[in-house]
């Protein structure tokens, strides 16, 4: 899907449907197709295997700069009906007098850039508005983050009262996405710093034309980004020490279990056992008495009585 946008001179977004002969505009690729692909490549002059990489979800996020055109492959936060995070590779690309965005599903980071929210971006200043994508996604990185953390304080509720391993699965899967998020951002840095690197190059600067504030800007999201690697970071080292510790508490619950059946069943053996020898075809001790059944009974009682005071001694109840 091709979406193209221009800001107008008062600040308004407007949906451009003309095709060619476009300068100062905004597009936006969402999953496009072979032909949307061939026909963006033609007009705005770019490779079309620039495009084409920015669709592989295995991208890793690089920068380069070629025959006048500046790209950009940057990963973003994903997070999904289902309540599962993962990262998506996005191409940021400069052509000679248009800005070009690439993703292959649609997310809230790049939704994010519509009529509401126009004048914070102007599709005129593009290295502005791709810093402001940048900053946006680290944004999301750290918004994300607190809502694993959040997800993680619950589950860790939920662990302390149960010996089911369905909150385990849960965490594994948070684990999981914190990797994505750790390999990501760290590619992110590599890429904002690389970016930095090249407004400071005569063969560059030209072609990004930061300004003073644009410069600030970046390093700005360059400190955000590393604040999201380092709470990263932090998160995994507490999932994989919660997770260790649950699996022992998990296991010992069970152990718990298991010792108070062990328990139980020792304790009902006795009166079983006493019942088996009095019901031997043999003289037995009160087989003549009237009241040798209610002398068993209490023998059996005393017996259990005696074992469950010894077991409650050792804590096994």
């Amino acid at each position: 899907m091709l979406r193209i946008y221009k800001t107008e001179e008062v600040g308004k977004l407007v949906k451009l449907k003309k095709f060619r002969s476009i300068t100062n505009a905004w597009f936006n690729l969402v999953n496009p197709t072979g032909k949307e692909i061939e026909q963006v490549s033609g007009l705005l002059k770019v490779d079309a295997d620039i495009l084409q990489n920015s669709l592989d979800a295995d991208e890793r996020s690089r920068v380069e700069m070629e025959d006048g055109v500046f790209s950009a492959i940057v990963n973003l936060p994903l997070l999904d009906e289902e309540g599962n995070f993962d990262t998506l590779p996005c191409g940021l690309v400069f052509s000679k007098g248009n800005f070009l965005t690439i993703c292959s599903k649609d997310n809230r980071i790049i939704s994010s850039f519509n009529k509401n929210t126009a004048k914070t971006f102007d599709t005129r200043r593009r290295t502005r508005f791709m810093l402001a994508i940048l900053y946006k996604i680290t944004q999301f990185y750290l918004r994300y983050l607190a809502i694993i953390n959040r997800k993680t304080e619950h589950l860790e509720d939920a662990l302390k009262r149960t010996t089911h391993n369905e909150e385990l699965f849960q965490l594994m899967e948070i684990q999981k996405s914190l990797v994505y998020f750790t390999t990501a951002l760290r590619d992110n840095q590599l890429v904002l710093e690389k970016i930095l690197r090249m407004t400071k190059s005569p063969a560059s600067s030209k072609m990004l034309a930061f300004t003073e504030d644009d410069t600030d800007l970046l390093e700005d999201v360059i400190v955000e980004n590393k604040q999201a690697i380092e709470m990263v970071d932090m998160h995994r080292s507490i999932l994989e020490g919660m997770m260790d510790g649950f699996a022992s508490i998990i296991n010992n619950n069970l152990n718990q279990i298991m010792k108070f059946l062990a328990a139980i069943t020792i304790v009902l053996s006795i009166p079983t056992m006493l019942g088996t020898f009095w019901g031997m075809n043999v003289a037995v001790p009160f087989a003549d008495m009237t009241y040798g059944f209610g002398a068993v009974i209490a023998l059996s009682l005393i017996g259990t009585l005696i074992v469950i005071f010894y077991f409650r001694k050792k804590g096994m109840f």
